[in-house]
């Protein structure tokens, strides 16, 4: 099993490009699905990830076809010969149960294994089911999984989510291209990753609007045709690199970056006396000299502070002046990082979900395990303030999420190198 080992040694300087968006691609992905003509996603990120939707995808009979060392996806779903997305692929990632409402949508009937992913708390597909069925949708669990039919086809709805859930509002809003009539999507989710998706179901003929709002509406069509789409870039990369000179210092411009994709994020780091500015090239980021002030956190949905930045933005806190409170709202079991971080000297106390963090003058180097993707790269962003040498062990992790972090790190002067296990 890989690990990474970091070396704190000052300031970074350079520019680090920001791949498309992991949770983007993997929504899009399945968009091919709802077309017999091909769908060409570019700027894909290359992500352990993405190469098992494209496992799932292909085990459905979609061909995809890798251009570009990876970072063009060609897909045709021309030729759909099986309904059932297999439990040894679908329980991998979470983001398989997003081939649910397209194959639903187009051919009326589709078996979908209850779906894994990384422990991070409960994230129920009862939402998905309960849009579907608004829509017509006749569903039945049995041994583990979701056999769906819409025997007339879909029909268009009111779906009202109680909650927020990017994962749903994505499988109903693919779903309702295709159903007939009207579907108004309420207490919808505004991610820009929903914003990506509805570009480019409007690209391939859809009729949608209101997406990016708390309102979706999609008056279905008939079919949907083939179309080129670039994925947006990775807000989570983006500020997870962001991150890195405002933990140990320098000057880093993020290639790509967009402040309407951070806004709530950057707000967070100008109170903690880091500057970020726009570029023609994308974001700039600058943290002078002395000690970052603590900030207070909570994790909100988008356009609030994300959950998937609240490890890394720990990790910037431990060493702040003062104490934050980093409130989680979003996910259960969220804080696994910390007791990692308090082997580095960091001051944590977990109560529930709420973190309180003591900012100490610097953090120590040494053994941390990874327990989920951001937690990986979090205990990174650490290291490279730490003093002497951090060992991140079990980054398998990571590589669903970050492409090539050692060589992006390593180019703006980090210290980081990953050794294979044995």
């Amino acid at each position: 099993m890989d690990s990474i080992i970091v070396t704190g040694n000052g300031p970074l300087k350079g520019q680090i490009p920001i791949a498309g968006a992991k949770n983007a691609c993997l929504t899009l992905m399945p968009a091919t699905l709802l077309s017999e003509e091909p769908l060409t996603l570019t700027n894909a990120p290359r992500l352990s990830d993405i190469k098992t939707m494209s496992l799932l995808l292909q085990s459905l009979g979609a061909e995809v076809t890798q251009l570009q060392g990876g970072q063009v996806l060609v897909m045709s779903s021309h030729a759909l010969d099986n309904h059932v997305a297999d439990y040894e692929i679908v329980r991998k990632m979470r983001a398989s149960i997003l081939v649910l409402g397209p194959m639903l949508a187009r051919d009326g009937h589709a078996v979908v294994s209850l779906p894994g992913g990384c422990a991070i708390g409960a994230r129920p597909v009862d939402l998905h089911l309960r849009a579907l069925e608004a829509m017509g949708a006749q569903l039945e669990l049995k041994e583990g999984y979701v056999h769906a039919r819409a025997p007339g086809g879909l029909k268009g709805g009111i779906v009202e989510f109680p909650l927020v859930s990017v994962g749903a509002t994505e499988n109903a809003l693919m779903a309702a291209t295709l159903a007939k009539g009207t579907t108004v999507l309420k207490n919808a989710a505004r991610e820009p990753e929903i914003v990506d998706l509805a570009v480019c179901l409007r690209r391939m003929g859809a009729q949608i609007e209101g997406e990016g709002t708390g309102t979706i509406t999609i008056e279905g069509v008939d079919r949907l045709n083939g179309a080129t789409h670039p994925v947006v870039a990775d807000r989570i990369e983006l500020g997870t690199y962001m991150l890195a000179p405002a933990i140990c210092g320098g000057e880093v411009e993020c290639l790509g970056g967009r402040m309407d994709l951070v806004g709530a994020f950057c707000e967070k780091l100008h109170e903690a006396g880091i500057d970020v500015t726009e570029t023609e090239k994308g974001l700039l980021v600058t943290r002078g000299d002395g000690r970052v002030k603590a900030v207070d956190v909570v994790t909100e949905p988008f356009p609030g502070f994300p959950t998937d930045l609240q490890a890394q933005m720990m990790a910037l806190m431990c060493t702040a002046e003062g104490t934050s409170v980093l409130e989680e709202r979003i996910f259960e079991n969220r804080f696994m990082h910390a007791p990692e971080l308090m082997r580095m000297g960091a001051r944590i106390d977990v109560q529930g979900g709420v973190a309180r963090v003591t900012g100490v003058e610097r953090l120590k180097g040494a053994p941390v395990m990874a327990t989920d993707l951001r937690a990986s790269v979090s205990l990174i962003l650490a290291g490279l303030a730490a003093e002497g040498e951090t060992i991140v062990n079990r980054v398998y992790h990571l590589d669903r999420g970050y492409e090539r972090v050692e060589e992006k790190l390593g180019n703006v002067g980090a210290h980081i190198e990953r050794v294979s296990g044995q």
